[in-house]
């Protein structure tokens, strides 16, 4: 897996984070998922350099001109609920995608801080040999990246997996490093060192689907 950390260098994406996990600004839950989906283009834009391309005729009104454009065919997926902004910001630069929708959630047996990861719904196009956009604004213990690669692997093999992530923790990254097939890229803007007894990011930013949509049973 090759590992990029945007946040290691000083952008305008550091804005952007900064606001999502700032307690005054996420009572504006619209501006939370706004910036969930600047984050979710920010990322896209970078990740669309490592794609493959192949040059096509443009024709102006005055001539025609060669252009590189994205050869790959790309399936957008992300995990519901707490994706659908991210989703967004990358749908905005991919606009001619295919789209496929995931869940998964921790499900708590004993209610305790012990937990397992729920997987009941896929919904996507085919995915044999085909680029994959894996979107999940939180990598955290990374449990719920690999039961999605688990689920994924039953519909087909992937050509490349690009994850894109807007905050997650060094242990959730060393987690799901190896699980992952080579030709496996994650895309993350914040980069946070430690994780709670519950599972959370510390400093993270709390429950990202909350945030964004409110509260859950």
């Amino acid at each position: 897996m090759q590992i990029h950390h945007l946040g290691e260098s000083n952008s305008v994406l550091n804005t952007f984070i900064a606001e999502i996990r700032g307690t005054n600004s996420q009572k504006d839950s619209m501006r939370f998922r706004r910036n969930i989906e600047r984050i979710g283009e920010v990322l896209g834009y970078e990740l669309s350099k490592k794609l493959s391309y192949s040059s096509v005729s443009i024709a102006s009104p005055l001539g025609k001109k060669e252009q590189q454009l994205v050869s790959d065919n790309i399936v957008l997926c992300s995990i519901l609920r707490a994706g659908l902004p991210l989703h967004q910001g990358l749908l905005n630069y991919f606009d001619g995608v295919e789209n496929g929708f995931i869940s998964a959630y921790r499900h708590h047996p004993n209610n305790d801080p012990a937990f397992e990861i729920v997987v009941e719904y896929f919904a996507a196009p085919a995915i044999d040999n085909k680029t994959v956009l894996l979107a999940d604004p939180m990598l955290a213990s990374g449990q719920s990246l690999v039961a999605v690669l688990e689920a994924i692997k039953k519909h087909g093999t992937p050509k490349e997996i690009h994850i894109v992530v807007a905050i997650g923790s060094s242990e959730g990254i060393e987690f799901i490093k190896d699980k992952f097939p080579e030709n496996t890229h994650l895309w993350i803007a914040a980069i946070d060192a430690e994780l709670n007894n519950k599972g959370y990011i510390v400093p993270g930013l709390g429950d990202a689907g909350d945030l964004a949509f409110g509260g859950k049973l």
